[in-house]
């Protein structure tokens, strides 16, 4: 197999710096909106310098990441193949691709100054079309409660993702159990399953 010539190997490791800087953005900001680019640069393992390169100011590496992010989201959903199977097995497996990238939903959506200024045709809502397209599939069907809306619903789905996926640690649940109840909560409530402990 022919090895690649340094200039395709030079742009694949330009693309991974680039891919690392955003992710790393997305998280770091996510968690602090206020942090600076050294903090990005070393969440992302590189110099200053290096992402400087890359992005040279503070707003044109949010922009990017906002991009890269619904880009990510999308992506993952999309992978998702929410439009196949039973609505209960894609809604699961939505919920999976959701926690995937729950650091990019919380860079998103957990700042109001995030999104600040971008108007709602720069900013679509990357979850909007497939996901209230399967909640009112699972409706149809008998899947998903008929008296309530599909807005309601995909409204508390990406609310326990969000609260899950960001206070985790705060409500004692660890990171690999994120997916697991997210998918009981959306699906049993908060009842128990005990008989003796419902009410007539």
């Amino acid at each position: 197999m022919k090895e690649p010539g340094p200039e395709a190997a030079g742009a694949r490791t330009r693309s991974r710096t680039r891919r690392a800087i955003l992710s790393a953005a997305a998280s770091v900001l996510g968690r602090d909106y206020h942090a600076t680019l050294a903090d990005i640069a070393d969440a992302a393992g590189v110099g200053r310098t290096t992402l400087h390169r890359y992005f040279s100011d503070r707003t044109g590496l949010i922009s990017a990441a906002i991009e890269d992010s619904i880009a990510a989201i999308d992506e993952s959903v999309a992978a998702a193949a929410i439009d196949q199977g039973s609505p209960i097995e894609a809604m699961r497996r939505l919920v999976t691709a959701m926690v995937a990238v729950g650091d990019r939903l919380v860079f998103l959506f957990g700042d109001p100054r995030v999104l600040e200024g971008r108007g709602a045709a720069k900013t679509p809502e990357p979850l909007d079309d497939p996901v209230l397209t399967l909640i009112k599939r699972g409706q149809a069907e008998g899947a998903f409660d008929p008296d309530v809306t599909p807005a309601w619903i995909q409204r508390v789905l990406w609310s326990l993702v969000y609260t899950a996926y960001q206070d985790a640690e705060a409500c004692g649940l660890p990171r690999h159990g994120i997916v697991s109840t997210v998918i009981r909560t959306l699906e049993n409530g908060i009842h128990t399953s005990n008989p003796e402990h419902r009410q007539a």
